[in-house]
């Protein structure tokens, strides 16, 4: 009898609380779930910013992977011991008490999961890292912002090089050992945890890339925006396939 799967995977999406004409949203980038639907052939879900009201087990028992997306939210600065918030309108507390424990627990039980920039920063603080508030006023760093009077497709073009670790996950799956990618961050990695490996890193040694140790499936975390364009960039591409691999091999678990 044939092996083929009877459904797409179904891979939640970290929504965002957002205020619109007076009544609070979930929301997520059409970009996150384009390239669910287009990299993964998968099945978006956006999870609601509920906290500890959100039945997580139940959550994971359903879903084959989670992507954590970006955001123009930052995490605030206590969930790290990073003193006051450089900017304090720039946080969305109902996304963090979500996310932070989700990523945990999720790593923990097996489910495949990916983050990006805000989520690649929820996963550094999830596991008991630090953030730079403002890479750019920090000694011997770039300026990792992007420019807003630039157009939509120059902000997200590739404009630095990235080392990938030989010794990482990446490269068990990636060809290549440097490569480019976009920058659209102003806050960044200031340390990692024991439970964290490096897996890319800027020309300035920001880390830009990381993976958990003894993860039992794919459990990453980018800096940069892979979701852009995803089918035409050979690392998204790649990072986008991985992922969608081991959700699939979820998916198959009794």
């Amino acid at each position: 009898m044939s092996n083929m799967k009877t459904r797409p995977p179904l891979i939640g999406v970290s929504g965002c609380r957002k205020q619109i004409v007076g009544q609070d949203y979930d929301c997520a980038g059409r970009k996150y779930t384009r390239a669910i639907e287009d990299a993964c052939d998968g099945v978006p879900l956006i999870i609601p910013t509920t906290g500890d009201k959100l039945d997580r087990e139940s959550l994971l028992h359903h879903v084959d992977g989670l992507l954590f997306t970006g955001s123009l939210s930052n995490v605030e600065p206590h969930h790290y011991e990073g003193g006051e918030s450089a900017d304090p309108n720039l946080h969305d507390p109902h996304r963090d008490a979500t996310t932070l424990p989700l990523i945990r627990e999720a790593v923990a039980v097996g489910i495949p999961v990916f983050c990006i920039c805000r989520g690649f920063q929820e996963m550094i603080v999830a596991f008991g890292g630090t953030l730079y508030q403002e890479v750019h006023k920090v000694k011997g760093m770039m300026d990792h912002r992007e420019n807003p009077e630039l157009s939509l497709e120059e902000r997200y073009a590739p404009v630095h090089d990235i080392d990938i670790n030989p010794d990482g996950f990446f490269s068990s799956f990636l060809d290549f050992s440097k490569t480019q990618v976009n920058s659209l961050h102003g806050q960044g990695c200031e340390s990692l945890s024991d439970d964290l490996i490096w897996e890319a890193k800027a020309p300035d040694g920001l880390i830009e890339g990381v993976s958990v140790k003894g993860a039992k499936t794919f459990a990453c975390a980018v800096q940069w925006h892979p979701e852009w364009k995803v089918m035409e960039n050979p690392l998204y591409l790649s990072l986008f396939r991985a992922f969608s691999a081991a959700c699939m091999e979820h998916m198959d678990k009794p």
